[in-house]
């Protein structure tokens, strides 16, 4: 598959999920460099370079941002939410990989303006199929909205 060398920002405080998200890019041959954040303050904080990534060049967005809903400290919808309301970060892709089938959850991330809600597949060979999919979808196919100034 081809890919860019930007960014994809994992976040998922599940050590598994990550590893097994890990395995599944690898698997479809997706060779962005993936940053995987534990939790919904340290996604926000990689994206506006701040408590550990402070220094990071926060104009070099990632090009598609996996969110996991149920996250510690700041909730999934919570970062959508910010994400949403920063002009700066307004138009980043944003995915929501979650294990969550509550109609609530779905809603409330669209209506937060999520740009896709996949649910994780259990079955690891269904979840790296799922992985490829969406990979060769917003990575390669899909035109990526411009930056904002």
């Amino acid at each position: 598959m081809t890919t860019n060398s930007r960014t994809i920002l994992l976040v998922e405080d599940n050590p598994s999920d990550a590893g097994l998200t890990e395995r599944a890019l690898a698997k479809s041959r997706i060779t962005n460099h993936l940053v995987v954040v534990e939790d919904g303050q340290e996604a926000l904080d990689y994206l506006w370079g701040a408590g550990a990534w402070a220094g990071r060049d926060v104009a070099d967005l990632p090009a598609l941002l996996l969110l996991d809903l149920k996250l510690p400290k700041v909730p999934g919808l919570e970062v959508l939410r910010r994400i949403r309301g920063d002009a700066r970060t307004r138009r980043l892709l944003v995915v929501i990989l979650t294990t969550s089938q509550e109609e609530q959850d779905i809603a409330a991330g669209y209506d937060l303006g999520v740009n896709s809600y996949i649910r994780k597949p259990v079955d690891f060979n269904q979840f790296a199929s799922t992985v490829e999919h969406l990979g060769l979808y917003w990575l390669v196919l899909n035109e990526p909205p411009p930056k904002t100034e």
